[in-house]
């Protein structure tokens, strides 16, 4: 059942551009697809449908961006959310190379639809990978090289532990790789923006509208309150939401917890102590910390992938002690927005693309497990791709890459996989 369908409370949404409301279904309509979710998985694949001529059809039950696409850390980063060299097993030598190419490509995307259609999102670029032990940093060099043998086309450089001060304003790190090919963003106000581009392309998009039932069939029905869709194809868009619409691929996502609060406007010199080149930045650890700087000089400091599946009473008081571990300066900064969400985590943290077996008018995204921002990009393409045509090798890649399902269904799924995840904690401390 939808408990809440207003966005969260968070600094996001007090800066959103035009927080349109858009009504609810309320008739019977039929088109080419219909697409079920209204964050960048679903808007961007309406878009790239749209683009190719097809009807489209999209249902959010709460509101467009109102999951993860409108509350993550807005971290624009290359990659595809896994070393994918371990993937060479399923999709050959070749597939690892396309994958490896997507990671970065797909950044490239996203840039690219901001300037072409002039979305108000932010966008700064510039990202630095930050090691927590001298072993990490010395892995950094390996990581640059490869770029560079990829053919990487932006700027990276590596920051010793002597010169960390330049990129942060923290002494608890053993240096960095700068990465100005990767950057960050307002992520609500991107999705937001890509919203109306789809709608400017024909998309009919209703909010407030939960879906009840799939009738599978050379025609899939989808039922809600108001009215069914009628459509040729399907795309479940709804990641971390998907919940019992679809067992046999909600199973394969873990939904966890991941939380956010942000500073009172910092004063310049403050911001520019902290953040020296305005960089979003990441640690390495299981439960890493990633930050940036806002545009109107607020700190946002994000992490602590919970994966109990219980949030913390008070998020501030949970992320704020992590804040002041790399920021001791902030002891005296208020916190003024605090907020958090689900992200889709699978037990490879590779993401599932594909079309169903038992129905292969049936299409799905998910599982980006904390790299979604570029990743649900590229897979809203390869979608539209096979859906449009038939046929996407890229979409046949992904899909060469087998899941499983958690153990313990749904009632043990979120504990068990917490306690593994303790221990790789535990080994940080080794």
């Amino acid at each position: 059942m939808i408990q809440s369908t207003d966005h969260a409370r968070s600094y996001y949404r007090a800066t959103a551009n035009a927080l349109t409301e858009r009504p609810a279904l309320g008739t019977d309509l039929t088109a080419d697809v219909c697409v079920i979710g209204g964050g960048f998985t679903g808007v961007n694949t309406a878009i790239e449908l749209a683009q190719r001529g097809l009807s489209v059809v999209l249902l959010e039950a709460r509101r467009i961006g109102w999951g993860a696409s409108g509350r993550n850390g807005g971290q624009l980063i290359r990659g595809i959310g896994h070393d994918v060299s371990g993937f060479g097993k399923y999709v050959g030598e070749e597939g690892v190379r396309y994958l490896e190419r997507a990671g970065i490509d797909s950044v490239a995307l996203v840039g690219e639809r901001i300037r072409t259609h002039r979305i108000d999102c932010d966008l700064r670029w510039g990202f630095c990978e930050l090691a927590n032990t001298p072993a990490q940093f010395a892995a950094f060099k390996g990581e640059q090289a490869h770029l560079a043998a990829l053919g990487y086309a932006h700027e990276t450089r590596l920051v010793g532990p002597q010169d960390i001060q330049q990129v942060v304003g923290s002494p608890v790190y053993a240096g960095g790789l700068v990465d100005m090919g990767s950057g960050h963003l307002h992520p609500l106000n991107l999705v937001l923006g890509e919203a109306r581009l789809a709608e400017s392309l024909g998309v009919r998009i209703f909010e407030h509208t939960e879906v009840l039932e799939l009738i599978h069939g050379d025609t899939v029905h989808v039922r809600c309150a108001g009215g069914t869709v009628r459509a040729a194809s399907l795309v479940l868009a709804c990641n971390a939401h998907l919940e019992e619409l679809e067992p046999r691929l909600s199973g394969k996502v873990l939904p966890a917890g991941s939380y956010i609060i942000a500073t009172e406007p910092l004063s310049a010199d403050l911001a520019n102590q902290l953040i020296p080149q305005n960089l979003a930045l990441c640690d390495q650890k299981v439960g890493l910390d990633y930050y940036r700087l806002s545009a109107d000089r607020r700190l946002l400091f994000g992490g602590a992938c919970h994966y109990s599946g219980r949030d913390p009473a008070d998020i501030a008081a949970y992320m704020q002690p992590k804040m002041l571990k790399v920021f001791p300066q902030l002891a005296n900064t208020a916190i003024e927005f605090q907020w958090g969400g689900k992200i889709g985590i699978t037990a490879n943290r590779f993401p599932q693309v594909g079309r169903l077996k038992q129905y292969p008018n049936v299409f799905y995204a998910q599982g980006y497990s904390g790299h979604g921002l570029n990743v649900t990009h590229w897979c809203a393409r390869l979608l539209a791709e096979a859906i449009q045509a038939g046929h996407s090798t890229g979409l046949d890649i992904f899909s060469q890459v087998p899941h499983m399902t958690f153990p313990g269904g749904k009632a043990l799924r979120s504990p068990l996989l917490a306690l593994g995840m303790l221990w790789y904690r535990l080994r940080e401390l080794i």
